[in-house]
């Protein structure tokens, strides 16, 4: 793989400055956002109220913990815009979430959010490996989701040529990536696992690719995933991190030149770890439920928001500013199967253990007599597709996930192509519990 390690020239001063000066920084903003969110939405004045405190009670970062969180359910019962902070005609953008489990959550942007937001994009791109001048493939959905736009505005401020191809129809972007050759991915990890299928259908070496690095987001993975990736292109893959209730992708990034966890920017979102269960601080390198107060957005501020993120908090390393590793999951999307936690991404780890085994998979959840069961559909490799080794393979997962995550699951090797592909998110647990 080529090395992509950014020169000190190339970062921007407050990514490299001491400790003291980013709290400094994040203390004056913060008390601007606090007092910007209190006077403007009618939600966080009376939320603020009930809970006995007032902006100008933040002496110190410390005393955030004074305040309330703001949880998901808070965006959609104020649906659509009555969590704006600024009149509506100041918003030059709108997106939402799919709304699949009830209202979607809105979110908007002034102008200025979004040059914001295009700076920590292109930052995150710059921290990845992304150079001006790279062409770009960008396999981010667009439309209301805010992978696909906010990864391009980003990377045109950066100064890349971006080729918005958006998700689905596979063919045409193996193509495009042969055809235009860009160094640079954005995708869903998921998806890039289809992506390289198609390359291998195509009887293309992906190796000989042009593509030197992938940012993938968007959906929790593994380092058993970024090695399985860097091994099949021989280019970098590297984390970036969002959601669109705090901004979008580019709150946080892996630095590619050590891939150690993400570092967050900051400058603009203030994090904090919390137990799930009590809703208190933990220490930073504890894991816990990730929370992010914005600390530059105007169009619609938010006040310790819970992500539902599992992760923890680390010293910079490549960046002054600290690190999240990896998510390892959400606190809303655990599997509690017969009184084991369950995380996809468990089940993921041991399928890429498995010779013979594709990255794909996806665990159905049905309610059999008194017992809830796992069941794990995976699919076999081309060169160990038999009936005679799918049958192996099953018998070898199912071991290695009673080993090592301690629950017993039926595994469903199925032939190549057997696993529903993802064209964005994936898919990762179908719960038929209650049809059963």
């Amino acid at each position: 793989m080529k090395d992509l390690s950014p020169k000190k020239d190339d970062l921007e001063p407050i990514e490299i400055a001491s400790r003291d000066e980013i709290s400094a920084l994040q203390l004056e903003r913060m008390k601007k956002t606090l007092a910007h969110a209190y006077e403007n939405v009618p939600f966080y004045k009376a939320k603020f109220d009930e809970a006995g405190v007032h902006p100008s009670d933040l002496k110190s970062l410390s005393d955030l913990s004074k305040f309330p969180f703001t949880v998901k359910t808070d965006l959609r019962d104020n649906y659509p815009f009555g969590m704006f902070a600024v009149p509506r005609e100041e918003v030059v953008r709108i997106h939402a979430s799919s709304g699949t489990t009830g209202k979607p959550t809105v979110v908007g942007y002034t102008k200025n959010d979004i040059d914001v937001w295009s700076d920590v994009v292109a930052r995150s791109l710059r921290a990845a490996g992304v150079r001006k001048g790279d062409i770009l493939h960008n396999a981010y959905g667009y439309g209301l989701f805010t992978g696909g736009l906010g990864a391009h505005y980003g990377a045109e401020r950066l100064g890349c040529s971006v080729v918005p191809v958006s998700g689905g129809m596979t063919a045409r972007q193996v193509q495009l990536i042969e055809d235009f050759k860009p160094s640079a991915i954005t995708v869903t990890p998921s998806y890039m696992l289809a992506i390289l299928d198609e390359f291998k259908k195509q009887g293309i070496d992906p190796r000989a690719s042009s593509l030197q690095v992938g940012i993938f987001g968007a959906e929790p993975w593994t380092n058993a995933t970024r090695k399985e990736v860097e091994d099949a292109f021989d280019m970098h893959a590297v984390d970036i991190y969002g959601l669109s209730e705090v901004m979008g992708p580019g709150v946080a990034n892996e630095c590619v030149e050590t891939k150690d966890g993400l570092h967050i920017w900051e400058d603009h979102f203030y994090p904090e770890i919390i137990n799930p269960e009590t809703g208190e601080l933990v220490e930073d390198g504890e894991e816990g439920e990730l929370v992010f107060t914005s600390l530059t957005k105007e169009a619609l501020p938010i006040i310790r928001y819970r992500t539902r993120d599992l992760t923890r908090l680390l010293p910079g390393t490549a960046r002054s500013m600290r690190r999240m590793e990896k998510i390892t999951g959400r606190s809303d999307d655990m599997i509690i199967l017969r009184g084991v936690n369950v995380f996809p991404t468990q089940v993921e780890v041991q399928v890429l253990a498995v010779a013979g085994l594709a990255p794909h998979f996806q665990i159905e959840l049905t309610h059999q007599g008194r017992m809830d069961e796992m069941t794990i559909h995976v699919e076999a490799t081309v060169d160990a597709a038999t009936e005679e080794n799918r049958a192996l393979l099953s018998k070898a997962l199912s071991k290695k996930i009673k080993d090592n995550i301690g629950v017993s699951a039926r595994v469903v090797a199925n032939e190549p192509g057997g696993v529903p592909r993802s064209q964005g998110k994936a898919v990762r647990v179908i719960d038929n519990r209650d049809k059963g």
